[in-house]
This record gives C-alpha cells, sequence and structure tokens, in this order.
C-alpha cells in the first residue's frame, strides 16, 4: 500500500521541495503545507495546502493554526504526518491526537531563539515551551533529531515521550540540481560585476538577518577586517525585513558602507558561493543542520562558523573550516583574515567540506534514513498495539537512538 505522507513547515518549506520530490519518487504519496509561498509547489506537482502560524508568540493564533491543522489532517487522512521547524513541531501533535491510525513524525530544527537568546523573555519562556515539548510528545510516534546536542538535551529534560528518536542530520543537498545551478548561473566574474564587488575579495553569508545569526558580531569583525586588509568586502545575503523585533536595522547595516552589501534574499544562492573566497555563519543560535553550511561546503568554499550546536555537526576545527565561540568579533575577523592571508590552506579546507557533505549528507542518503524510519511506522501500524524495535535503528551506523527512559 501507497503510504501518504504530509508534510508540514514554515515560510522556508519549499526549500525541501527536493525532499520531498525524492520521497515521491521512493513510491511515497507527498503532500505539503506551510507558510510558504505556492507557487514552487505547483511548479513541482506537489499536492500544496497553505495555512497560516505566527512565528513568535502568539496564543490565539497558536489556538487556530492548531484548528486548521487538525482539520487538514482529518480531511487529508495520510498515514504519516511529519512537521518541521520549532511551532509546527509543537501544534502538528496537539492538532493529530485522537486520530486513529496516524503516525506523527516531529524534526527538531534545532532549539531556536528560546535556547539562543539571554533575554529574560526567552528564559521566562523556557519552562512553558519544555512543558508544552512534553505535553505534545505524548501524540508524537518518533521524534527525528538533526544534531547530537539536540538529542542529547531532549533525553536529558525527558521530552521524549513514549516515542522514539532518531538522528538524521537535515533534509539533505540535492547534489545534482546544486551543482546544475552553478554551472547554468552566471559566472563568477558576471556576478562580482553586478554586485559591486569587482576583483575584491568578498566574503558572503547567506543568513536572515537578526541578532540570534550573529549579524552584529560580523558587522564588527568586517569592520577590523576593513582597518587590515581594506580590500575585502562582505555580502549579506537573506532577508531582514520579515524578521520583526530581532533584525538587525538597516542603519546598523549602513553604517558599514562601502564594504558591506545586504543584497536581501536570492534564489541564485548556489552562484552567489561560487564566487565567495570565503563563507561565513557567524550564527549564535542553536541551528538543526544550517542548509547554508552544507551549500558553502558543497561548494568547497572554506569556512568559518561558530561552536554552536548543529555547525560542529558539519565543520571540524581546523580540518574543513574553522570554528570560534560565538559574541566574538576578534576571533572571527582573525579566522577569516587566516583564509585571505593563506589561500592554499583554504583550497585544501574547502575541498575537504565538500567531500563530508556530498558523501555524508547529501540527499539520496538522508531521503533514505527517512523512507526506512517512514516504513518501520508502517510496520509498527500493521500490528497492535503499534511496537518499534528497540535496537537496530534506521539502516545506518551513524543514527543513535533514544528512549525517553534514558534520562
Amino acid at each position: 500500500m501507497t503510504q501518504h505522507v504530509l508534510c508540514i513547515g514554515g515560510e522556508d518549506h519549499a526549500l525541501r521541495i527536493p525532499f520531498l520530490l525524492a520521497l515521491r519518487e521512493r513510491g511515497f504519496r507527498v503532500s505539503a503545507a506551510a507558510t510558504a509561498d505556492p507557487t514552487p509547489f505547483a511548479r513541482a506537482g506537489i499536492d500544496y495546502h497553505p495555512f497560516h502560524f505566527d512565528r513568535f508568540v502568539a496564543p490565539l493564533a497558536d489556538l487556530a493554526a492548531r484548528k486548521a491543522l487538525a482539520k487538514l489532517i482529518t480531511d487529508l487522512r495520510p498515514e504519516i504526518v511529519q512537521s518541521f521547524d520549532t511551532k509546527p513541531s509543537l501544534l502538528v501533535p496537539l492538532a493529530a491526537r485522537g486520530i486513529p491510525r496516524l503516525s506523527v513524525v516531529v524534526t527538531i530544527n534545532g532549539l531556536a531563539y528560546l535556547y539562543s537568546s539571554r533575554s529574560p523573555k526567552a528564559l521566562l519562556l523556557r519552562p512553558v515551551w519544555r512543558a508544552l515539548q512534553q505535553l505534545a510528545a505524548r501524540w508524537t510516534t518518533a521524534t527525528v533529531f538533526q544534531n547530537v546536542d539536540d538529542q542529547a538535551f531532549f533525553e536529558r529534560h525527558n521530552l521524549m515521550g513514549p516515542g522514539t528518536g532518531h538522528l538524521i542530520p537535515g533534509s539533505g543537498v540535492d547534489l545534482p540540481r546544486f551543482d546544475r545551478a552553478i554551472a547554468d548561473g552566471p559566472s563568477p566574474e558576471a556576478l562580482r560585476q553586478e554586485l559591486g564587488v569587482g576583483g575584491h575579495e568578498t566574503v558572503v553569508t547567506v543568513s536572515r538577518l537578526t541578532r540570534q545569526k550573529g549579524i552584529p558580531t560580523l558587522l564588527e569583525a568586517a569592520a577590523e577586517i576593513h582597518r587590515q586588509r581594506p580590500n575585502v568586502r562582505f555580502l549579506l545575503v537573506g532577508p531582514r525585513d520579515s524578521e520583526g523585533p530581532l533584525a538587525v536595522t538597516q542603519a546598523e547595516i549602513d553604517r558599514h558602507k562601502p564594504y558591506v552589501f545586504s543584497i536581501g534574499p536570492r534564489s541564485d544562492v548556489p552562484s552567489l558561493l561560487g564566487m565567495a573566497d570565503v563563507f561565513v555563519l557567524p550564527t549564535e543560535y542553536r541551528e538543526g543542520i544550517p542548509r547554508a553550511l552544507l551549500e558553502a561546503a558543497a561548494a568547497s568554499r572554506p569556512i568559518v562558523t561558530t561552536r554552536m550546536p548543529g555547525c560542529r555537526d558539519i565543520i571540524r576545527d581546523d580540518w574543513n573550516g574553522y570554528l570560534v565561540a560565538p559574541h566574538a568579533p576578534g576571533q572571527l575577523a582573525a579566522r577569516i583574515l587566516e583564509l585571505l592571508q593563506d589561500r592554499e590552506s583554504a583550497a585544501v579546507m574547502g575541498a575537504r567540506a565538500a567531500m563530508l557533505v556530498r558523501s555524508e549528507f547529501n540527499l539520496e542518503a538522508i531521503t533514505e534514513r527517512y523512507a526506512s524510519l517512514y516504513h518501520k511506522l508502517a510496520d509498527g501500524l500493521r500490528q497492535a498495539p503499534l511496537t518499534i524495535a528497540s535496537k537496530g535503528g534506521i539502516a545506518s551506523s551513524a543514527e543513535m537512538r533514544v528512549s525517553s527512559a534514558a534520562d
């Protein structure tokens, strides 16, 4: 029997279209629901259902979103509902409770603002989130973690409920599609001319332009680098206007003209990565597996990022890139300068990063692990009651299984 998988996410859910298509190629019937633009889903021929939720604290909006999701799940009647992102991974299990013969899989894409910010608001909301997570876990069949730190956190705080835990690092990079985008896109020289960086050494960052993503730290580092190496230009790629109170201001960025350029979200990220001399992700955020890092590595770029969860699952310090402390503009500047000054070592690190991502984080490998999980859940549903083996895991030696009793 063909399994119907409903994948639910947020505004960036279109980035998972290659993953959804890869699931479909493996025989699954796939539907999607998100706050994202429906156009890319229609273009890909994916059954898409828009719904709204508020990324920020909004109890009334959350209640409305939960009701909308419950109706959607009831109407579509999938065998598996899979959620991505912080809010959906709380709302989906609550919306699905009581629906028979339904497996609920949530993916933890990092621990987000609550465990990245030191603000009083974040500290106050942490116990509320933990209580909601424990409640949602009661109706969660399996929890997928993208990195080992989050898996350990859930285990330590008894957030798993009766379901099983699985480590699957991200949604995978569609390498053939990524490589075609670089090959078919404009040349690095043409892009440099278009963006006004010409022959300057260029440091690229792809990120939402928020404080938690470390953009103020990067701006400080950029100022220090400009004093020492004035030929360097910094290119910030990603949304700012949509980020509400967490966004850096345009005035903060403008203070660093003419060596910092903010060009907003772009559809030609692979080509932009291809023109970068160094890629930097200065995040101070508890990431899942940052797609920007995976794509920069796939493009063989030398990378500097922070020792935050998720980042250190990809970058091994002084082997395939550099890891620095978050909130440390001096360290960030020093490592960027090292890569710009020692191009031979930078090229070696970039090649190693590409080798790792292409072997362990490619779309085929990641999709196969999700498919194996879904098949296990279907086997469990054919039994009464649902049982899932406690040993053996998904068909990968890298996976670690977690029991809620392990704490």
